[in-house]
């Protein structure tokens, strides 16, 4: 009996003590834990006004402010996986220029460099890069002549900064796809090289500074972005963001968080980390998706953004045309319209060939302005005439993204004039027009360069035959075009 109340007394003794160490380990541990949030998006495309209302740039700043309680001295960082200004006109009128004050104003602490960043030449995106209080990353992208990261530029391969007494490094990757994603002349002098490859030699110059926490933003789309997570396991980094493929998703994938913003401001993804200082350890995680839903926006964007659409609006807002019916970007109809009027512009012309991905938004019921032209086609891409023979029409059409063809269509398998069904001639050469992000190579398209290496440049943008159309047609309220 004795013997029983010992060990009783034992078992009691030693469970208040393993009760005063655990506090004692809690208490020392609590005080060594610090906090992040990361609030992120991408494929923004200059969309600061919204593709729909209550999803501008204000409302959503609005939404970090009331309900993640977001604030500039906060445990917060602003990240980005790119492409964020080519778009509609108030954004790419000003290639860029107006969506970096707004990301300025809505405090971002690093962008991603996306394919899209370059669509306006290296001279270009060095101007942007050095109006923006924020930097813009990509370990992967290198000068072709010297295999250097590009900071010239204004692209770096990381960035350090402090959060919450944390030490965070951010690395950066971009599309291994952007020399054909972009205007591929503009990017001539750069490669970008393996995700993996380029993160592996980053990495050590990222802790020897002594970081607390490694992150990744990437414009890079899902699958590949989880193949990388993988590959790299073994490398401890807490968070990887996508971009590229306009994805919303948050999930934990071999103890890396994998975050996707959706795109056009539409939604953003988030994740908080607890991170003991002291080890380093992660402790706790949280991540999810939110969509930019909110009655109110945030006054100092919602001026700045008013700002720039006045200035815009006064450049642009010019009447040309009043449609009684929309028509979707990936429509037949829309694509043979603005493919129909580059013939029609250029009567010597035997065919006509552009890519779908150049056609970005729908065109809208009602009254059409340049604005509405210059967001439907925002690139800085010229029409060529070239002279090809027939094999090399036929290469470049099944070789290329989604061709949209004027003057040829197929029947049964093979390309055939519209006009009268008659096969292409392998005696003669087509005068053919083509725009200039196609013949450099770009979604495909490089047989039409083999097929004519001196072709002419024609200095007409690939939108002003369909703008030409449009006005031509007269149309108004009264009178609409029926499309």
């Amino acid at each position: 009996m004795l013997r029983k109340l010992y060990l009783m007394n034992i078992n009691r003794l030693l469970l208040v003590c393993s009760l005063l160490l655990a506090g004692c380990v809690s208490t020392e541990s609590d005080e060594d834990l610090r906090e992040v949030t990361i609030l992120y998006t991408n494929d923004e495309h200059g969309w600061m006004e919204g593709m729909k209302s209550g999803q501008s740039a204000a409302s959503l700043f609005d939404v970090w402010e009331k309900k993640e309680g977001y604030s500039p001295d906060g445990p917060f960082l602003i990240l980005s996986g790119g492409d964020n200004w080519t778009g509609p006109a108030i954004s790419t009128w000003t290639q860029g220029k107006s969506m970096i004050e707004v990301m300025n104003a809505m405090q971002y602490d690093a962008s991603a460099v996306g394919n899209h960043e370059f669509d306006f030449g290296l001279d270009v995106f060095k101007a942007r890069a050095e109006e923006a209080d924020f930097p813009y990353l990509s370990a992967n992208t290198r000068w072709r002549r010297n295999g250097e990261t590009p900071t010239d530029i204004g692209i770096l391969p990381y960035s350090i900064t402090m959060v919450n007494d944390l030490r965070i490094g951010i690395i950066g990757l971009t599309t291994r796809e952007t020399p054909i994603a972009t205007h591929p002349a503009h990017v001539r002098d750069l490669e970008f090289i393996a995700l993996e490859r380029a993160v592996r030699q980053t990495l050590p110059e990222v802790e020897a500074a002594g970081t607390d926490l490694v992150v990744i933003i990437a414009h890079v789309c899902v699958d590949p972005l989880t193949q990388l997570i993988r590959a790299t396991a073994d490398l401890n980094i807490a968070l990887m963001g996508a971009g590229h493929c306009n994805e919303l998703i948050a999930e934990n994938i071999e103890d890396t968080v994998l975050l996707g913003g959706g795109y056009h401001y539409e939604a953003y993804a988030k994740a908080t980390f607890t991170v003991n200082k002291e080890t380093k350890e992660i402790v706790k995680r949280k991540f999810s998706t939110q969509e930019n839903r909110f009655d109110t926006e945030n006054a100092g964007i919602s001026a700045l953004i008013a700002r720039w659409a006045s200035q815009t609006q006064a450049l642009l807002a010019e009447p040309l045309a009043y449609s009684n019916r929309a028509l979707g970007r990936y429509s037949k109809a829309l694509q043979q319209l603005i493919i129909d009027s580059w013939l029609l512009a250029d009567p010597t012309a035997d065919v006509a060939i552009t890519n779908a991905g150049g056609i970005r938004i729908d065109l809208p019921k009602g009254p059409i302005d340049l604005g509405t032209i210059v967001a439907l086609m925002p690139f800085d891409n010229s029409i060529l005439a070239l002279e090809l023979d027939a094999q090399s029409i036929r290469t470049a059409l099944d070789s290329g993204h989604e061709p949209v063809v004027a003057g040829l269509e197929k029947r049964r398998g093979q390309w055939v004039f519209t006009n009268n069904g008659e096969p292409l001639d392998e005696s003669r050469s087509y005068r053919v027009l083509v725009n200039s992000f196609m013949y450099a190579g770009g979604d495909g398209y490089w047989p039409l360069s083999k097929g004519d290496p001196d072709a002419f440049d024609t200095g007409i943008n690939y939108r002003q035959p369909f703008q030409d159309w449009l006005e031509a047609q007269g149309s108004s309220e009264q009178n609409p075009l029926r499309l």
